[in-house]
């Protein structure tokens, strides 16, 4: 479901512009969006799979979300390196990739909420074993005023957490 793509309008072409640097720039665009597009794709595969509890799987495809993040970068970098010459030669271009851009930034934002939240459950979970583990390694003692005995640092036990799935 890639909502990027559904988004990508053809390039207004509102003057031909055929000179080499014209079409050297539409190809630098077309690199990034390409990267843009495929690096979004696998992102909201990873974001579904996530959202289903299904982490296992999403960190399968971490070799391949690195390969196209490199590309991704690749191509901005080869964008940036000629921005100046994109600007004079095809502005309209360069408009439209910042809009997609914006696109694409927004779609990564929701990745990121998702994997945060996905964090801070999993830290919630290890947090709540953590405390059951320590309830019952505390002895269940009152103090002279009647209240609980708070543990000292004799009773509380080490948990060991593995992080391989």
């Amino acid at each position: 479901m890639n909502h990027f793509n559904a988004s990508r309008q053809p390039m207004p072409a509102q003057r031909p512009n055929n000179t080499p640097e014209s079409a050297a720039a539409r190809k630098l665009a077309e690199d990034l969006m390409d990267a843009m597009s495929a690096l979004l794709g696998l992102i909201e595969r990873e974001t579904e799979l996530v959202r289903a509890g299904k982490v296992r799987e999403a960190m399968m495809m971490e070799s391949q979300k690195q390969e196209l993040s490199r590309r991704y970068v690749g191509a901005v970098s080869q964008l940036k390196a000629n921005q100046a010459q994109l600007s004079k030669s095809a502005p309209e271009l360069l408009s439209t990739l910042h809009r997609h851009h914006d696109a694409f930034r927004a779609m990564l934002q929701v990745n990121l909420t998702v994997l945060a939240t996905a964090h801070a459950v999993s830290e919630s979970v290890v947090r709540g074993v953590n405390a059951e583990i320590q309830k019952r390694n505390v002895p269940n003692t009152y103090t002279a005023a009647g209240r609980r005995a708070t543990p000292g640092p004799r009773h509380i036990t080490p948990l060991a957490v593995s992080r391989t799935l």
